[in-house]
């Protein structure tokens, strides 16, 4: 089954695709431990991904890369995605910031930034805003 298959809609084919690049990043020391299965299994809940798309995207065989953007505006909109995703349970833990650190520098955040603009988006962050308003805040 090729990663397109997998998609639907489009606000589930961004969910699965944030997810397929939060398992890469989870597995990229080789194995998934613990932790980063529970992790895995909380952000596979909130972003709606059913048990054969999970067990799918977990295959040791399917290693699917996350992609650097470019364009600021979109690494922003990806970013913000992620924050609505982990702010849907109103908070945000120790072990989501870590990987929202490494997807943020997955998508092409230099280390510097990608802390700028999360400590900002945590500071900011609601789980109302619209993009616009983010990405002014953000920007600001």
């Amino acid at each position: 089954m090729s990663f397109a298959d997998l998609y639907s809609s489009g606000e589930h084919r961004r969910n699965l695709a944030h997810f397929t690049a939060l398992a890469t990043l989870a597995s990229v020391d080789g194995e998934i431990s613990t932790e980063e299965k529970q992790l895995l299994d909380r952000f596979a809940t909130k972003l709606d991904i059913t048990k054969t798309e999970y067990e799918e995207v977990l295959k040791k065989e399917n290693k699917y890369p996350i992609d650097t953007i470019s364009d600021s505006e979109k690494r922003l909109e990806r970013l913000f995605d992620l924050f609505r995703i982990v702010y849907s349970d109103h908070k945000i833990d120790n072990e989501e910031m870590i990987l929202i650190k490494k997807y943020a520098i997955g998508l092409g955040f230099t280390g510097d930034k990608a802390n700028k603009v999360i400590e900002r988006s945590v500071a900011i962050f609601g789980g109302a805003l619209e993009f616009e308003d983010y990405l002014y805040l953000v920007r600001k």
